[in-house]
């Protein structure tokens, strides 16, 4: 069988033995939401209190800005993040998603509200405590490098271990895995000016990742890159998030690139946040016509996936035998049917002719007409992946999990109408 998938963007964790303590600890870990914003506000000025009332008041951010000269950089800001989730924060020049991602490790101090990290109050954090946490917690990467151009991009890269005080030898032992995993292998004693634009950002994420952060907090790290090498930044991305497994907070402007990386999405307008969803969810079910005009042009092919059109699974068992098979497509009116075990794990498909010459030989057994060369595609699989096979296959897709459980089929007609109704946004 030739099977489609999507390169998962988290790792699954690995388990190791720990006493009672620790284990009871990850079990919160895990429960608890690696961020937490709470009803976060930054007005910039120094009549913060007037406007804060005001805005309580339902004015609007031109309306405060009129009336006490206060600029609402965000307001009444609400949302999670899960570990190892790709959070992007998306929205035009002035939404405040650049406002908001600062105020999370308080390079912008938030006029109120709270930002919690695994259950610690950021907000409330004295200086001592919020720059550990800058530092082992939560790394940032900028849309400019902010690179030093007389430091080798190994010395760029262990900066961060620099400034803690980390030994020369240690702080390169450390920093040369991680150039080797952004693929800087061998230019870590080369200058800023032997590397494209791409290859710099790379000794940026490289420098974030040194102190193996649990955060990674990314201010359109990649809007100064040429279209080609930010897909490919992108892609590279994806595959380092597989390996490392860190939460990312993204900020863009761009929603192809927000479709393209992000578990899920918040869309924000004027300092607030207007939805938040995943990308099918955005495409399929805007919630106001702001968020339908902000996505009216994108091709929903290439968000869709299989299982949000595939169909439920018409299938017989592989001990049923051709009668049964040919009785139950028959009923249902098709050409062929798949067959599953008693798991329900897919085993292959079987057509009616077929099904019909072993029943006139009466020949029991479904595995000696069963075809196996067919296409499964991962429930995560994108829809735009599957067209062109659908065009060119005799039969369905089948949509099969991790397990090989058959979970559903994809046929040419349901996947037009699949395209059409969520294009239309309706159901």
């Amino acid at each position: 069988m030739i099977e489609l998938k999507r390169e998962a963007k988290v790792s699954k964790l690995g388990v190791e033995l720990q006493t009672p303590e620790t284990a009871e600890n990850n079990v919160k870990q895990q429960v608890q939401p690696k961020i937490v914003v709470k009803d976060l506000v930054k007005i910039f000025g120094d009549r913060t209190e007037r406007a804060l009332e005001l805005l309580k008041q339902g004015l609007s951010k031109d309306e405060i800005l009129q009336k006490t000269r206060q600029v609402v950089g965000i307001y009444n800001i609400n949302f999670e993040v899960q570990t190892g989730e790709i959070f992007v924060l998306m929205g035009l020049s002035g939404s405040g998603k650049s406002t908001l991602l600062r105020c999370i490790n308080r390079l912008i101090e938030p006029t109120s509200g709270q930002v919690l990290v695994d259950g610690e109050d950021v907000t409330g954090a004295d200086g001592k405590r919020l720059r550990e946490l800058r530092r082992k917690v939560m790394s940032m990467v900028f849309q400019s490098f902010a690179l030093f151009p007389h430091r080798t991009i190994l010395d760029n890269a262990a900066y961060g271990l620099e400034i803690q005080g980390v030994k020369k030898d240690e702080r390169y032992a450390r920093a040369r895995p991680v150039l080797e995993m952004v693929g800087l292998k061998d230019w870590e004693g080369a200058y800023l000016t032997q590397l494209s634009g791409g290859m710099q950002q790379r000794v940026g994420l490289a420098r974030a990742l040194v102190n193996n952060p649990d955060i990674l907090l990314m201010d359109e790290p990649f809007s100064a890159l040429d279209p080609l090498i930010r897909r490919e930044m992108q892609n590279e991305l994806l595959a380092l998030q597989s390996k490392v497994n860190k939460t990312v907070v993204f900020v863009t402007h761009d929603l192809d690139e927000a479709l393209k990386i992000g578990d899920r999405i918040a869309l924000m307008k004027d300092g607030s946040l207007v939805q938040i969803g995943t990308p099918e969810e955005i495409l399929t079910h805007p919630a106001s016509d702001y968020v339908a005009k902000f996505v009216q042009h994108v091709d929903i092919s290439k968000v869709l996936t299989a299982e949000g059109v595939m169909k439920p699974a018409e299938a017989v068992r592989l001990q049923d035998g051709p009668r049964v098979a040919l009785r139950r497509m028959r009923e249902l009116g098709i050409s062929s049917i798949f067959v599953v075990t008693r798991e329900r794990r897919l085993a292959g498909i079987v057509t009616a002719d077929d099904a019909l010459e072993a029943s006139e030989r009466r020949d029991p057994n479904l595995s000696r007409i069963l075809i196996e060369d067919i296409f499964k595609a991962r429930p995560e699989t994108p829809v735009s992946d599957l067209i062109p096979i659908l065009a060119d296959s005799k039969y369905p897709v089948a949509v099969v999990g991790e397990d090989g459980r058959l979970l559903g089929i994809i046929v040419r007609g349901a996947l037009l109408a699949g395209l059409v109704r969520k294009g239309n946004g309706s159901e």
